[in-house]
């Protein structure tokens, strides 16, 4: 059981290292002359630049999407154990089992998300580094 829990924290920790979008740049003029290797140096230069200037590359705090994933859960969970406990005859009781049981699993997942990271970065942050490629004579298809 531990060595299963300890797994389970190496994977999180690895997809956590491996995620992250990047620009996709379209093969103009500007980046076949350069080649892949400047291009990937001009990406990493720009994003230095966006976060030096502030932008960050994950939206919102961690504990804030945590803390709203708990509250959501929480709420539906509430609202199916009353339906729930509708049915079989005890609301009150239906309601706080799901609204425990929603909570947790709001928590698990929130905490899982920030763990592992947004799946696409911040709207300032991509925009800054679209500009600043853009400036330099890339073009940005979009992110992935």
């Amino acid at each position: 059981m531990r060595r299963m829990a300890i797994a389970s924290v190496f994977m999180v920790t690895m997809l956590a290292g491996c995620s992250g979008a990047r620009p996709v740049l379209y093969p103009n003029a500007h980046m076949q002359s350069v080649g892949k290797e400047v291009a990937e140096q001009d990406i990493e230069a720009c994003k230095q630049l966006a976060k030096s200037a502030g932008a960050d590359e994950r939206s919102g705090s961690t504990a804030g999407r945590v803390a709203t994933g708990t509250v959501v859960g929480a709420g539906v969970g509430a609202a199916s154990g009353a339906v729930g406990g509708a049915i079989s005859g005890a609301v009150g009781r239906g309601s706080m089992i799901g609204a425990a049981s929603g909570a947790v699993w709001g928590l698990l997942t929130g905490l899982f998300s920030a763990a592992v990271g947004p799946s696409q970065p911040n709207h300032a942050y991509t925009n800054f580094i679209n500009r600043c490629l853009q400036e330099k004579g890339y073009e940005v298809t979009g992110w992935q």
